[in-house]
């Protein structure tokens, strides 16, 4: 775990794949074709308040999708790249444009799809449902499942490896406490 925590010190982007990291993997479709994707409130927080934190915060995935668009727009994530079934090219061209090297990226997948993109970056990471192949290559392997506080799960621990999960935990009791002493 140790090795792990170094690795989040380092880290300056996060890119995260969707079908199976940001949701289930579970695919709705309408009768009229629409497709609908359920994403977790706590991995969005999570999400945010790294993104705050001032890690860069992105998205590829093979998929493209208009809800995937709306949801990262939510949560103000700039880069987001969809239908990208090699998606190597991509990240490449992705820590070019925002001048990291690859040890200052984690990137969480699931499939094996993403395994050409976690074998170049410093934190590989997979969601505790992955595909067994995807898990033995990860550096780390979250707790919860795709969908369900994966997501949450690694923005906590970068958080705590740089030092700042405490204070914001800390600023949350803080402005609980004013109401705490009044109530009766």
């Amino acid at each position: 775990m140790q090795d792990v925590l170094e690795r989040a010190q380092l880290i300056r982007v996060v890119i995260f794949d969707v079908d199976g990291v940001l949701t289930d993997g579970s695919l709705y479709l309408g009768d009229d074709g629409q497709e609908y994707k359920a994403f977790n409130s706590r991995d969005g927080h999570g999400m945010a308040m790294l993104r705050d934190s001032g890690v860069t915060l992105g998205v590829i995935t093979g998929r493209r999708s208009e809800v995937v668009r709306i949801r990262m727009q939510s949560l103000g994530i700039e880069h987001v790249h969809q239908g990208c079934r090699d998606k190597l090219p991509t990240f490449l061209a992705l820590a070019g444009e925002l001048g990291v090297t690859h040890r200052e990226v984690a990137y969480m997948g699931d499939d094996l799809m993403d395994l050409p993109v976690l074998r170049q970056v410093g934190l590989a990471v997979a969601v505790a449902d992955a595909h067994p192949v995807v898990r033995e290559h990860a550096h780390w392997c979250t707790p919860s499942p795709g969908g369900r506080g994966a997501a949450r799960d690694l923005c906590e621990l970068i958080l705590r490896a740089q030092g700042k999960l405490e204070p914001l935990v800390a600023a949350y009791l803080a402005a609980g406490a004013d109401k705490e002493s009044e109530s009766p």
